[in-house]
C-alpha cells in the first residue's frame, strides 16, 4: 500500500434486527439511514466525497430493484454526479466495494470514497429466501438435491473435515453458543433479545436445535437479515488538508482470492493439502503480509460465519492451530472475548445477521471500533491490529482485511 495510506474516517451499522419490509420502506429508506448516518459519524463535508462504491447481492431477486449504485444519489443531493458502482460476489459484495474504493483512493483519482452495504431479505418467506441466495452456487452442477442450497454446502465441508480430520460437532454448537452470547450485548444484533437455548448442553437435540440439512441444525445457521453498513474512507492528502478530521483506523493489509465456483471443484484440488480451502490460507496470508504482522501481533478477527462449519473452517485457516485442529483453540477458550485471539466478539452473521451485501462492510467497521476502542461492550481491551474475513459462495470470493490503530 505504498501509493497512499487508506483511513477509515467513521461508519454507521443499521438495527439488523429491523424488518424494513414491514415498515412499509424500501432500498431508499435503508440507503438513506446508511448515507447519512455514515457521513455524519465521519465528521465529513459530504461535498468532499470523490466517489461511492456500493455492496449489493441480491437486490432484483428480493425486491425486483436493481441499478442500485445510483440509490447513494437518489437520496442524498450532494452526492449527484459522482462516479459511483455496483458490486456483487455474493455474501463478499460489500468487501469487493471496500477493495473497488481502496483502489480508487491508491491510484491517486479521489481522496475520499464513500462505501455502502445494503440488503433487504425479509421481503420473502423464508424457503423464497433460501431459493433465491442458492443463486451464488453453481446452478444446475451443485446441490440438485439440496432443500437449502447454503446449509448443504457448508455441512459438506464439514463433513470434509470430518473425513479428513475427524469433527466433533459439539464444537460447531460451541462456535453457535459463543457468537449468540456475544450479540446479546450488541445494540445492533439481530438476535440480542432471542431466548437461545444451552447449545452446549442440547445443541444435538432435533426437539431444541433441529436439523436443516447433513449435520448442521438451525442454530449452526446465520440470519435472514434486512440491513446495511457503511464507512468513509480517506487518503493521507485528505487528512492533510482536512486537519479537523480524526481517522478511528488505518487499512493496513488486505487479501483478495477467487476460485471455481463449485465446492466439488475446490475439494477435489485440495484432496492433497493440509487445509481443505488452501486459497482461504493464502487470502489471510497476503492480508497479513501487507499489514507487515503476524497472527502473535492480531488481537481479533470478524469472520465469515455464516454457518458454525464456516467459522470453523478460519481457525485454523488463520493459523490459530494446526489444520484440522481448530477444536483446540475452541476447547481452550481462544476465541472468546478475553481469549489467545477472540472471534466475531460482534456476534458475527449468526447472532449479528447477515444482510448479504452490506457483511463485509459491517465487519470491518466492527474491527475500526475495536481498534479505536468504540466497541462498547464487546470492546477487545487494547485492541491495536483486527482483521476481517469474509467469505462470498463456498468461499469461492475470499477478502481479508487488516485494520490498524494507527
Amino acid at each position: 500500500m505504498s501509493a497512499s495510506n487508506v483511513w477509515i474516517l467513521g461508519g454507521h451499522q443499521t438495527d439488523f434486527a429491523r424488518n424494513w419490509v414491514r415498515e412499509g420502506k424500501d432500498f431508499a429508506d435503508l440507503t438513506s439511514e446508511v448515507v447519512d448516518a455514515t457521513l455524519t459519524s465521519s465528521g465529513v463535508d459530504p461535498t468532499t466525497i470523490g466517489v461511492v462504491h456500493v455492496g449489493n447481492a441480491f437486490g432484483q431477486l428480493f425486491t425486483g430493484q436493481g441499478h442500485l449504485g445510483t440509490m447513494p444519489a437518489t437520496v442524498r443531493e450532494e452526492l449527484w454526479g459522482l462516479p459511483s458502482s455496483r458490486h456483487e460476489a455474493a455474501c463478499a459484495s460489500g468487501s469487493i466495494a471496500l477493495l473497488s474504493a481502496m483502489s480508487d483512493l491508491q491510484a491517486g483519482h479521489y481522496d475520499a470514497a464513500l462505501v455502502v452495504g445494503v440488503e433487504l431479505q425479509k421481503s420473502v418467506p423464508g424457503d423464497k429466501a433460501a431459493e433465491y441466495l442458492g443463486a451464488a452456487a453453481w446452478i444446475g452442477h451443485e446441490g440438485q438435491d439440496a432443500t437449502f442450497m447454503w446449509p448443504y454446502m457448508f455441512s459438506k465441508i464439514a463433513e470434509e473435515y470430518d473425513r479428513r480430520y475427524g469433527l466433533d460437532l459439539r464444537h460447531l454448537h460451541a462456535i453457535s453458543a459463543k457468537n449468540f452470547a456475544n450479540a446479546k450485548v450488541n445494540p445492533n444484533a439481530q438476535t440480542r433479545g432471542w431466548d437461545i437455548p444451552d447449545l452446549l448442553a442440547a445443541g444435538g437435540d432435533d426437539t431444541v436445535n433441529p436439523p436443516v440439512e447433513g449435520v448442521l441444525r438451525r442454530f449452526d445457521c446465520s440470519q435472514i437479515t434486512d440491513g446495511g453498513a457503511g464507512l468513509v474512507l480517506v487518503t493521507d492528502a485528505y487528512l492533510a488538508a482536512h486537519p479537523h478530521v480524526k481517522p478511528l483506523g488505518r487499512l493496513a493489509g488486505w487479501g483478495h482470492r477467487a476460485v471455481g465456483t463449485g465446492l466439488a471443484q475446490k475439494l477435489e484440488r485440495s484432496a492433497d493439502d493440509d487445509y481443505v480451502m488452501p486459497h482461504l490460507r493464502q487470502t489471510v496470508l497476503d492480508a497479513f503480509g501487507r499489514a507487515g504482522i503476524d497472527l502473535d501481533s492480531l488481537d481479533g478477527l470478524e469472520t465469515h460465519d455464516c454457518f458454525s462449519a464456516s467459522e470453523y473452517l478460519a481457525i485454523d485457516h488463520l493459523g490459530l492451530t494446526e489444520p484440522g485442529a481448530s477444536w483446540k483453540a475452541i476447547e481452550n477458550g481462544e476465541t472468546q472475548i478475553g481469549g489467545t485471539l477472540p472471534i466475531n466478539p460482534s456476534g458475527g452473521l449468526i447472532g449479528g445477521g447477515h444482510p448479504v451485501g452490506a457483511s463485509g462492510v459491517r465487519m470491518l467497521l466492527d474491527a475500526t471500533k475495536q481498534v479505536s476502542g468504540t466497541a462498547g461492550a464487546y470492546q477487545v481491551e487494547g485492541a491495536e491490529h483486527f482483521a476481517t474475513l469474509n467469505f462470498g459462495g463456498s468461499t469461492a470470493t475470499t477478502v481479508s482485511f487488516v485494520v490498524a490503530r494507527d
